[in-house]
């Protein structure tokens, strides 16, 4: 069973071409630290503050050990840095789904 990890992002309206930059960043880090990388989606019309991530892990388990290698790489380490410093992303939130079977 595989896993999605919806991340969720409340950013502040006036900053999303910074969220963008960090965004394409995640493009090349996540897939290198293990993750399926669906891709990252910015507000297009309506909602001009809300951004979503999507990343696939086969197991919860693939997804802790992917998280602790994301701390650890360095590329990781600055774009978190940067969305700090920054302050683009209000809020963050994951949740995990799985998909629909018969």
């Amino acid at each position: 069973m595989s896993l999605l990890c919806c991340i969720e992002y409340r950013l502040d309206p006036f900053k999303t071409d910074a969220f963008e930059a960090y965004a394409q960043a995640w493009l090349e880090i996540i897939p290198a630290c293990g993750g399926r990388l669906i891709g990252y989606f910015m507000p297009h019309e309506g909602t001009n503050d809300v951004a979503l991530g999507l990343i696939e892990f086969d197991t919860l388990a693939a997804y802790e050990a992917y998280r602790i290698r994301l701390r650890e790489d360095e590329r990781g380490g600055e774009n978190f840095s940067l969305a700090k410093e920054e302050r683009f992303i209000l809020q963050e939130r994951r949740t995990f789904l799985r998909r629909v079977t018969r």
